[in-house]
């Protein structure tokens, strides 16, 4: 937990972007090819710049600033294709890149990013800068899923550091990836170890396919367990998400709807901040760590935990 040296409440920024597929022309997206194009490296380079250009605006606010999934890139998991592992071998120039900035604007920095490992090996990481531009820690997403244009498994070993918060100048920062949002042991074990806050970066959204009343309980249930979350641990919790429609490149008819609703809610769920689900938009929030032992002490959850009784937890199934 925090120590009484860190300040009681801070203001944090989600920073919702879209990618930048409008700068290239459709005659550019259908001119795949089995290697990496050139123009999907300069399309990176790109976000990078316009990511930068967004964190120093929210710095002039905000000293915790929250990036969403694998933000320097486009969602390349709508397909299976090796050449989109070329983006991995970034994974230490946007380490350099992005600790060069949380030192110049005097940030806690969350980043996603594509970890090459060793050649075969990849992850996807969320690595945490210090105000210094120092790596404060790093998380390799746990849970990976495997689903129609969410094909993760085919590029992301599973993470091996555990549920670990990472200590920061600002708190202890739990923070998880996307599809462990929808596991309450992740959140569990990252305040049982003591985080501060849970903080999701976060790639989903809507084929449009899906009809209004399917992508309304999408959503809903998105946000519900989530907030679910925070009021089970007592612990504000941020998650961040891409926004705007991106192409399923190999398959030009195809894509997500990525629905942004990016959110902030208090540790009894409270939304304290909620973005659209169609604009690129900073969020901000103030964030309020006495509210946890408020909330703690009324709600004491912890204190009636049977946790002689959870043997099954450690079973895939029943008995």
């Amino acid at each position: 937990m925090r120590t009484n040296k860190q300040c009681n409440k801070i203001t944090i920024a989600l920073i919702q972007q879209s990618y930048v597929f409008s700068s290239i022309n459709t005659i550019q997206q259908t001119q795949c090819t089995q290697n990496l194009e050139v123009w999907q490296h300069e399309l990176s380079i790109q976000m990078k710049q316009k990511t930068k250009q967004a964190i120093q605006e929210a710095s002039k606010n905000a000293e915790l600033i929250l990036l969403q999934e694998l933000h320097t890139t486009q969602y390349f998991c709508q397909s299976e294709e090796t050449k989109y592992l070329t983006f991995a071998q970034d994974f230490k120039d946007n380490i350099a890149f992005f600790g060069a900035i949380a030192q110049e604007c005097n940030i806690v920095l969350v980043t996603s990013l594509f970890e090459q490992r060793a050649a075969g090996l990849y992850h996807n990481t969320a690595v945490v800068f210090e105000k210094d531009g120092s790596i404060a820690g790093k998380y390799r997403k746990m849970h990976i899923p495997d689903d129609p244009q969410f094909y993760e498994k085919f590029y992301f070993t599973q993470g091996d550091l555990g549920f670990q918060p990472i200590p920061t100048s600002v708190g202890n920062l739990g923070v998880l990836i996307c599809w462990d949002q929808w596991f309450p042991e992740a959140a569990r074990i990252m305040a049982l170890h003591g985080a501060d806050i849970l903080i999701y970066p976060t790639a989903i959204g809507w084929f449009d396919s899906d009809n209004e009343a399917e992508k309304k309980r999408q959503l809903d249930a998105w946000q519900t367990i989530q907030r679910g979350h925070a009021i089970a641990n007592g612990l504000p919790l941020a998650s961040i998400n891409r926004v705007g429609f991106e192409p399923n490149l190999a398959l030009q008819e195809q894509g997500i709807r990525f629905f942004g609703n990016s959110f902030v809610c208090g540790p009894q769920g409270e939304i304290l901040a909620q973005a659209s689900n169609d604009k690129e938009e900073i969020l901000y929030a103030t964030i309020d760590f006495n509210r946890t032992k408020e909330v703690r002490d009324i709600w004491p959850f912890f204190r009636d935990r049977r946790i002689e009784h959870y043997h099954t937890l450690l079973k895939l199934y029943g008995n």
